[in-house]
């Protein structure tokens, strides 16, 4: 079938104009942090307090379960569900790190090097990316498949899944 002229023109502006309707919409990347992120392991953190002994039950309780970061919220065993998440990302340099602990250590003590600390816990770069949640706890990211929480005086260490 032959279309006229006219309905040729008319076919041609409405497939246009579908065409500029999609051209304007974009798709956000869905942000690497968001999703399952097991707890793989803790390690006593650098600034716990070697006079005071740790409780292993919290470390062992919250050991292979799931922290999920969710668009609203984080879902997980207890100490981190936190329905009113508000994420910020940010890049810390490794005295910031743990809410200051790092720089906390080495203004009481000057021979602690920040750097050399976070590098022990397997921060190799001179910025760490962190996802400042606005609840008790941020993640600092290893890398895109490894984070870390401090809490309560221990390093947990995450696995994304």
């Amino acid at each position: 079938m032959i279309l006229p002229d006219r309905d040729c023109k008319r076919a041609y502006v409405w497939l246009a104009a579908i065409f500029a309707a999609f051209a304007g919409t974009s798709y956000a990347a869905t942000p690497f942090y968001l999703g399952d992120w097991r707890v793989a392991g803790a390690t006593r953190a650098p600034w716990a307090d070697p006079a005071h002994p740790l409780d292993d039950a919290e470390p062992a309780r919250l050991r292979g379960h799931v922290i999920a970061i969710r668009p609203r919220g984080i879902n997980g065993p207890p100490p981190f569900p936190c329905p009113a998440a508000h994420y910020r990302l940010t890049d810390y340099a490794a005295d910031m790190l743990f809410q200051g602990a790092f720089g906390e250590m080495h203004a009481k003590t000057a021979s602690v090097d920040p750097v050399k600390v976070a590098a022990g816990l397997g921060f190799h770069n001179s910025q760490t990316r962190t996802l400042e949640t606005g609840c008790e706890f941020d993640f600092h990211f290893v890398d895109a498949t490894h984070a870390q929480v401090g809490l309560n005086d221990y390093v947990y260490h995450l696995k994304k899944q």
